[in-house]
């Protein structure tokens, strides 16, 4: 069996942290590349414990990139929004070592090679589509990852529960379904794609069944776990856009997103073919955590609240 070596950018990062998790969990050497100043001195405290190699350094850096990246053989960039343009420093890198096997760009996002979303959107996935164009053309194996919604971030975002308020905000009609995936498991199925000689050069889109909800399903799931009633106050589609509009960059962005992912559903718009793959059915023992199940979480142990960085 092949040994894979895991580098990991962002590896401090919302998302990143749960992909080196997930990395060392299955057994593989992982490092992370993280800038000299960082101020996420506990979690890299925690990551040495678990054994995981820190390289400091800035992207910047092309040398200690390039001689970085020749300790390893699977990148994955888990780098946040204000970075992604960044990542082409990384291909440069990349194509000046010579020896990856994989590179997973930052997206874990919708597929934003297949939707069409408000102008303040489209411009931040035009960044990541240019990512995708520059690996292509650059012909580094890649695996480009559609992991959808984050479920704890969009959980906490939309039904609030730790704030005590008895009306929660419903965007659009509320009608329209998402695919909301809890992180742990979009940390532990982007290592098993990122060394999957099935998922090389491909798409991987992650959307299990159990895992598609509305709205306006969501906050009655969660009235039934809490035993609680809920005034859905709807703020409508055109209000959105209106602000969506209005607002300066980059506070546009996120509105932006609420539409295109919660009115206009973005990550169910289109029908999977042939030539896709979707993530659950690739490994038969590993299981997404469900809608249900993560709302048990929220029950008994909620996760924090995080707000994403978009400057």
């Amino acid at each position: 069996m092949e040994s894979w070596k895991i580098l990991v950018f962002g590896g401090t990062g919302y998302i990143g942290r749960h992909m080196v998790k997930a990395s060392v969990l299955y057994g593989h050497p992982t490092y992370v590349y993280t800038r000299p100043n960082s101020t996420h001195t506990d979690l890299l405290q925690d990551f040495q414990s678990m054994g995981v190699i820190l390289v400091k350094g800035e992207l910047n850096e092309h040398e200690k990139l390039v001689s970085t990246l020749r300790e390893v053989n699977v990148v994955i960039s888990a780098l946040a929004y204000p970075q992604v343009l960044d990542q082409f420093k990384i291909i440069e890198a990349i194509k000046a070592a010579g020896n990856i096997k994989r590179f997973l760009p930052s997206d874990f996002g919708c597929e934003e090679d297949r939707v069409s979303v408000l102008p303040p959107f489209q411009k931040f996935l035009n960044k990541k589509k240019a990512i995708r164009r520059a690996i292509e053309a650059a012909g580094i194996p890649y695996t480009f990852v559609s992991a959808n919604i984050f479920g704890s971030y969009f959980v906490n975002y939309l039904l609030r529960p730790y704030e005590e308020r008895d009306d929660v905000t419903v965007y659009g009609t509320g009608e329209a379904t998402v695919v909301l995936n809890y992180e742990e498991d979009i940390g532990k199925y982007t290592i098993k794609v990122a060394t999957d000689p099935r998922t090389c050069n491909r798409v991987v889109i992650y959307r299990p069944k159990t895992n598609i909800i509305s709205q306006l399903q969501l906050i009655s799931l969660w009235e039934k776990k809490t035993g609680r009633t809920f005034k859905r106050v709807h703020l409508p589609e055109q209000q959105i856009i209106d602000l969506s509009e209005s607002l300066p960059d980059p506070e546009n962005i996120p509105v932006a997103i609420l539409h295109s992912i919660f009115v206009k559903g973005v990550t169910m718009n289109f029908d999977l073919g042939e030539d896709d793959i979707e993530a659950s059915t690739l490994y038969p023992d590993l299981q997404f955590i469900t809608i249900d199940q993560l709302l048990e979480i929220f029950l008994h142990n909620p996760p924090k609240p995080f707000s994403a960085a978009f400057a």
